[in-house]
Formats: structure tokens, C-alpha cells, sequence
């Protein structure tokens, strides 16, 4: 695996080619995600081939987004099967890399602990302080494809998602459940006011 090179094709593909109104599934956030995946390969002590698929998986996550924002990460599948061959990748390690991008997929559903850490890593702003500063982006993107029109009906569906996810590496649960329990009190209490005025 050239993963270093698959890294540099990726990286570029994503700054020419993701769409500039993607104020969530922008590069910030492949970035944001490669960044906790590396932090969890070392706190779970994963493996260094291991951590290369997982890396690369984060790189190509959201890669589908260059081509649509439905079923995105099918598409970001198609990409990896087409790009990582050239890249030394072999067709059992590409769809190992597959079934971490799909484990992603909301509801997230991950079959072994590497995919425990990609979905992890790509849900980690929910447990940290830049918690309401990401959510906004999203809510902004969510917005703009029109799946979402107001506020109130941002935190309510924030409030859902949060009662309905779950971290599931040792790491992530003890490093961000509880804040992510804390940003839902206050969501709720939130949302509260809106049906009791």
C-alpha cells in the first residue's frame, strides 16, 4: 500500500472537487476525522497495517460527496474500488476499507472494532467543545439541500440524534460520552421552551 501517495491523490481531489457549499462535508472535516482516527489507532493500540486501512478509509469517507449527497457513501465505495488499485491497495484491503466507509452510514453499524473506530472518529465533535460551532455548519448544510428549515427543527432533530447514537470505542466513551450527555441536557431543555413558552 502507497498510502502516502493515495493520501496526497485523495487530499487534492477533495480541495479541486468538493463543492465550496459544503459547510459540514467539506476537507475540514476528512481532515478533522483523519486527525481522531490517528488519536484512537494509538489510544486503542491498533496495529500499524491495521491503522493504514483505517487512515485511509477516513481519507476517502466522505469522498463521495464530490459526486452527490445521497447514498454518499456508496459513491465514496465507487471511489476508493476505482482510485486505491493504482495505489498498491489489493482488492481484499479496498473492501475492508469499503465496509469502514459503509459502517459510517446513519444509522452508524460497525462489524468489527476498526469500523468502531472510523464511526467513532466521525462523530467525535459530538462529545467536544466545538460541539454547537460544527453543528452549526451542518445545520447550514442541512439547510441548503432543504432537508431542514428552521432552527427549532435543527434541535430537535439534533436532540433525537443524540438520545439514539452511541460511541463504542473505550477511548471515545471515556474521552467524550459525558460532555456529549451534557450538550443533549441542554438541547432538550432547549427544546422544551419551544413547546412550553
Amino acid at each position: 500500500m502507497n498510502y502516502h501517495a493515495a493520501k496526497a491523490f485523495i487530499l487534492d481531489k477533495l480541495a479541486r472537487e468538493l463543492s465550496a457549499s459544503l459547510s459540514y462535508h467539506g476537507l475540514h472535516h476528512t481532515l478533522d476525522v483523519l486527525r481522531v482516527t490517528e488519536e484512537l489507532c494509538l489510544a486503542e493500540s491498533i496495529a500499524p497495517y491495521e491503522s493504514i486501512l483505517l487512515k485511509t478509509a477516513a481519507l476517502f469517507h466522505d469522498s463521495g460527496f464530490i459526486k452527490s449527497n445521497k447514498d454518499h457513501e456508496q459513491l465514496s465505495c465507487t471511489l476508493v474500488r476505482e482510485h486505491l488499485p493504482r495505489f498498491d491497495y489489493t482488492p481484499i484491503e479496498i473492501e475492508r476499507i469499503c465496509g469502514m466507509i459503509m459502517a459510517t452510514k446513519i444509522p452508524q453499524s460497525p462489524a468489527n472494532f476498526l469500523e468502531a473506530i472510523l464511526c467513532d472518529a466521525d462523530l467525535d465533535y459530538l462529545g467536544r467543545d466545538d460541539f454547537y460551532d460544527i453543528g452549526f455548519t451542518l445545520f447550514q448544510e442541512l439547510k441548503m439541500y432543504q432537508v431542514l428549515q428552521d432552527e427549532k427543527a435543527w434541535n430537535r432533530l439534533q436532540v433525537s440524534f443524540l438520545e439514539k447514537h452511541t460511541f463504542f470505542t473505550p477511548t471515545s466513551i471515556r474521552r467524550r460520552s459525558a460532555r456529549k450527555a451534557r450538550h443533549l441536557a441542554h438541547l432538550r431543555a432547549v427544546v422544551t421552551n419551544y413547546d412550553h413558552p
